[in-house]
């Protein structure tokens, strides 16, 4: 007990401060050198001869004013007709829905239930009923009733199956990044992700992360593991859960989806909610064991997974450190590790990365000027996940779905019209 006697308050404040501070310099170092190989495509080779048959699955609950033109716009890509079959699943549907997609030429699949919600359980549902049908695909497409899709994207799918990968995760770009300040801002995000880490990880052999749409699971996968994957955030599920098994997510970049992004805060705010929930959710089962095959396998691929499901607990941990490193002020002896081993302070750094890495992942995609207004508001966009995440831990538990109305009707040609003119 002596040996304790002689510690002061900053002492036992400096106990928890310096590991925090360890954890915080790592993680951004990590994320930092992970980010420098986004910034090169590696060469690719393709395969451009149609081989692979797709299923090409829409999740729909009360879709009606968005999935008359992303099912034209399916039939319009281009890839043998004979290759493909387009399925919606009116999931709930109290609109126009099943009506609107069976005229424009999907076979619909109407479920009622109201216990298991969600896109999920939906995506379950109607994988059981491909799997008991007389012709069977290669491979299933998952797309939102919400998304536009570039006319090549099955060919790039085609040609990844073919060189032996077996999930794949597209581009996920925006169908309307100019509507609001809040599209933008959203936009920009998808665009730092797809660039900067996405890509990265692919360059680097390291596993990706399903991002809800444009995802292509071969079917022999799905009859191995099942999906099971019913969570609030089902994408980043099956791919913690493939990974566990050593199958890992593999990325198209020139495989192109365009995703409506809320139009409102408010909207955003719930849909981040969700997938915070959902994040914390899958942290929960699938980190620690991650952790352990990474380190008996000695395979980086497995703890990079485990890092990113680290997410959200990273940052509750700034978040906390943020507000106690204010104490600093009032103990002249609190050793900030920031200051030791950087110039600026671990602050400063992260502010300034917060405004590069975007202007470098708008700049390597060569995306509109437009884009970079967005980049005004874009810390709010940002800082707006902490209170999110806080919530999103607390309500970790909840699995009730909500769902994020969609009402931007446009044609993809109208999407890739706008594109133009605001590069020009």
């Amino acid at each position: 007990m002596d040996s304790f006697s002689g510690l002061t308050g900053t002492d036992f404040f400096n106990v928890i401060m310096v590991p925090t501070q360890v954890v915080i310099i790592f993680f951004t170092f990590y994320y930092f050198v992970l980010s420098m190989f986004g910034l090169y495509r590696k060469r690719e080779n393709k395969i451009l001869i149609p081989e692979k048959s797709f299923a090409v699955v829409v999740a729909a609950h009360n879709e009606e004013q968005v999935i008359g033109p992303l099912v034209e716009n399916l039939f319009q890509m281009d890839y043998p007709r004979e290759l493909f079959d387009v399925f919606v699943v009116a999931d709930n549907c109290t609109d126009r829905t099943a009506l609107i997609a069976r005229r424009a030429g999907a076979y619909v699949h109407q479920r009622f239930n109201n216990v298991k919600k969600g896109k999920g359980y939906a995506l379950e549902w109607m994988f059981n009923r491909l799997f008991q049908m007389e012709r069977q695909y290669d491979a299933v497409i998952i797309f939102d009733a919400d998304n536009l899709v570039k006319e090549n994207f099955l060919i790039e799918m085609n040609s990844k199956l073919c060189q032996g990968d077996k999930i794949v995760q597209c581009y996920l770009d925006s169908k309307n990044p100019f509507d609001t300040w809040v599209t933008n801002t959203f936009s920009i995000a998808f665009w730092l992700s797809n660039r900067l880490l996405q890509l990265s990880r692919y360059n680097l052999g390291l596993s990706n992360v399903l991002g809800g749409t444009g995802m292509c699971i071969s079917t022999d996968v799905l009859k191995q593991m099942g999906w099971g994957a019913t969570s609030l955030t089902e994408d980043l599920e099956f791919s913690m859960k493939a990974l566990s098994h050593g199958i890992k997510t593999t990325w198209a970049h020139d495989a192109v989806v365009y995703d409506e992004k809320p139009l409102t805060f408010a909207q955003s705010w719930r849909q981040r909610k969700r997938w915070a929930q959902g994040q914390v959710d899958v942290a929960g089962r699938y980190l620690i064991p991650l952790v352990i095959k990474g380190i008996r396998e000695r395979k980086i691929m497995y703890i990079d997974a485990a890092v990113h499901l680290f997410q959200p607990a990273l940052v509750m941990i700034a978040t906390f450190f943020m507000l106690t490193n204010l104490v600093s002020a009032f103990l002249p002896e609190y050793a900030q590790i920031f200051s030791m081993v950087m110039p600026w302070t671990g602050w400063q750094i992260l502010s300034a990365i917060q405004y590069v890495y975007p202007v470098a992942a708008l700049a390597l995609d060569r995306l509109p000027w437009r884009s970079y207004l967005g980049l005004i508001l874009y810390p709010i966009f940002i800082y707006s996940w902490i209170p999110i995440v806080f919530l999103g831990f607390l309500n970790r538990k909840d699995k009730e779905w909500s769902h994020t109305k969609h009402t931007r009707s446009i044609s993809y040609e109208d999407v890739i019209r706008e594109k133009r003119v605001s590069t020009n």
